[in-house]
């Protein structure tokens, strides 16, 4: 059998609701899906939200997301079982750290790959700091892979300028849930994989478990990722847009079908009998439409996120007019829900330091004019 040179990841993000029975069959659904990687998220509530950011709509009702983060706290030995597990399925291990303290235990860990969600694109201090931990380790031995999800191409620009090229993958996404096939434009693959010479591939948040994966394979993608869930019925944050495992399933054969086109047919030839086959399957203009112009731009569909999804700088209390700005009294956050997005994270060491030019609230994101610069 030829082996498959595309990345296939299984995103259990939280979905195993910090249950290890439910996270252990959710690994057994993946691996038996055949996925090539599994992938967890290292949740910390305060290194991704204030507590005032708002709520979140369940089926049980309204709840603050900050709790609802709270709820998916995992220790430390949640993970090592997780990694040890999914080594045992003969899959890789993949996770995404939200902060300084998850990104320290998850490399403690060893990790088979450290992901950097979208939102954390332009998390500078945690960027930094794989980077660091890369140089001094080898960036052979971590192996890293970069969503840019709500993000320009300037903003993936600044995170690979910090993490570097070398044994960094890159996912086009779009950061909305469910992602709207027709804005995913994934011609863009081709685009970011010649700019910054990268591989690169798409994390997927469609309905759909074959026309966006099986195109982003068509144009060069090399790496496939999609949430996965025992059913799309459960309290999951990502359930709703996750596939169930019979259609996971469906999309690895699915995709391993369109690396065995271009085997059989050579690079070009192979990407036109795929699309012309997806093109009978779903309609000529769909299959278009998803494929887009390759012009980096935000999706419609995540327009009105930008600088809320992603990270800003916030204050954590209230202070006042004169005090001095520290380190613990402010945080690199997303925004999310109801809160004013700050300055961006890279104005983090001018911040630090200086003198407050008026009263602030907790939770506000800080403004040129909080402070004197």
């Amino acid at each position: 059998m030829t082996q498959s040179k595309i990345n296939i990841i299984a995103e259990i993000g939280t979905s195993h609701e910090g249950s290890i029975e439910k996270a252990r069959a959710l690994v057994d659904a993946a691996a038996d899906s055949g996925a090539d990687t599994i992938k967890f998220q290292w949740v910390y509530a305060d290194e991704i939200l204030h507590p005032k950011t708002g709520f979140v709509k369940l089926p049980t009702g309204n709840i603050p997301l900050y709790e609802r983060f709270k709820q998916l706290e995992c220790p430390v030995s949640f993970y090592k079982e997780m990694i040890d597990y999914v080594h045992s399925k003969g899959c890789k291990f993949c996770c995404s750290p939200f902060g300084l303290r998850s990104l320290r235990e998850l490399l403690e860990l060893s990790p088979d790959y450290v992901k950097v969600a979208s939102p954390e694109l332009n998390h500078f201090p945690m960027l930094k700091a794989l980077a660091e931990y890369r140089a001094r380790v080898g960036a052979e031995k971590v192996p890293v892979i970069l969503s840019s999800g709500v993000s320009k191409l300037e903003d993936i620009k600044n995170a690979i300028d910090i993490v570097g090229n070398d044994n960094v993958s890159l996912l086009h996404c779009i950061t909305s849930y469910p992602a709207p096939e027709n804005e995913y434009n994934l011609k863009v693959i081709e685009t970011l994989a010649k700019k910054f010479e990268i591989e690169c591939g798409v994390s997927d948040h469609s309905l759909d478990p074959v026309l966006v994966p099986c195109l982003s394979a068509a144009v060069g993608g090399t790496v496939i990722e999609k949430h996965i869930t025992l059913s799309r019925e459960t309290m999951g944050l990502d359930d709703p847009v996750a596939l169930e495992p019979e259609q996971f399933a469906l999309m690895v054969h699915t995709v391993h079908q369109t690396e065995a086109t271009f085997r059989h047919y050579g690079a070009e030839l192979g990407m036109t009998r795929t699309i012309e086959q997806l093109s009978e399957q779903f309609g000529c203009d769909r299959v278009e439409a998803v494929l887009g112009d390759g012009i980096k731009r935000l999706a419609p569909a995540e327009e009105a996120n930008y600088g809320r999804t992603n990270r800003s700088i916030h204050f954590m209390h209230d202070m006042k007019k004169g005090e001095i700005i520290g380190e613990e009294d402010v945080a690199v956050l997303r925004t999310e829900k109801i809160l004013t997005p700050g300055l961006t994270p890279d104005w983090l060491d001018k911040v630090i330091g200086s003198v407050l030019a008026r009263n602030v609230e907790d939770g506000a994101g800080i403004q040129s004019e909080d402070f004197i610069q």
